[in-house]
């Protein structure tokens, strides 16, 4: 066998063992902000494992105008590689806003649909140094989507943080929030649950401390159905902090 076919061999290899298209996932997105007015793809976040180059996409829905400043969002999706209905839960999401913009009417939310590519790529909860992500966070991580990531945190002046993931313990769909206000009025618990550590979040110091919310599914209930399940309630979400901000001040 020749070098060559050597090197074809390996390629096919690499290529078998990447189970997922990550263009084939994100190009109804890339359609839609194509010709969108609302919606802008970025696509100026990327680093490097090994000899191959990977990118952390971002894209930005600007609703309707509500009030003076917009209420800024980010959104995070795909942090677990082998379970994306979160990522294609974005996806759906942006579809519904795009035919219905009113959906989003005073938000700037920033999606940011493959936190975990190398994962989705290769079909693997972890990324491909073998590391669970979301508990890398805000620990001197050496993970180059984290760092990316907690480099958009601290910067982009974010007034809420909302994070879809999946879980392998309970099986119905849940969210929990940082603050006894937001855990209240939005996700209407009596108590935010605050024990879990090194998660995607805000900085720790950050001084104007963003509201925070999780939300999962279980990994054992059909994907269509989580993703339904995502998608319901990032609008009951927004609905619902809309209202709170405009009766906030007479609390």
């Amino acid at each position: 066998m020749t070098i060559t076919d050597n090197l074809s061999v390996a390629v096919a290899r690499t290529q078998q063992a990447r189970q997922h298209s990550i263009a084939n996932l994100l190009a109804p997105l890339e359609k839609i902000s194509a010709h969108s007015s609302s919606l802008v793809a970025y696509h100026d976040v990327s680093f490097n494992v090994g000899s191959e180059s990977y990118e952390l996409p971002r894209y930005i829905f600007v609703g309707p105008k509500g009030g003076d400043i917009p209420i800024h969002v980010g959104i995070f999706a795909g942090l677990r590689g082998d379970k994306p209905e979160s990522s294609r839960a974005v996806i759906q999401f942006v579809k519904q806003l795009e035919a219905n913009p009113e959906l989003a009417r005073g938000y700037c939310l920033s999606f940011y649909p493959l936190c975990n590519p190398t994962g989705f790529e290769d079909g693997t909860r972890l990324s491909r140094s073998g590391k669970d992500l979301n508990r890398e966070f805000w620990k001197n991580s050496d993970e180059p989507e984290v760092q990316l990531l907690q480099a958009e945190l601290g910067s982009r002046s974010f007034q809420g943080i909302i994070t879809l993931n999946s879980d392998d313990v309970d099986n119905g769909f849940y969210g929990y929030s940082r603050g006894v206000v937001l855990a209240k009025h939005i996700l209407r618990q009596e108590a935010p649950i605050e024990n879990e550590k090194d998660i995607l979040s805000a900085p720790p110091n950050a001084k104007n401390r963003p509201f925070e919310i999780t939300l999962k599914t279980p990994v054992t209930q059909p994907s269509y159905i989580n993703e339904m399940s995502f998608t319901g309630a990032l609008l009951m979400i927004l609905a619902e902090y809309r209202e709170f901000v405009s009766y906030a001040p007479n609390l």
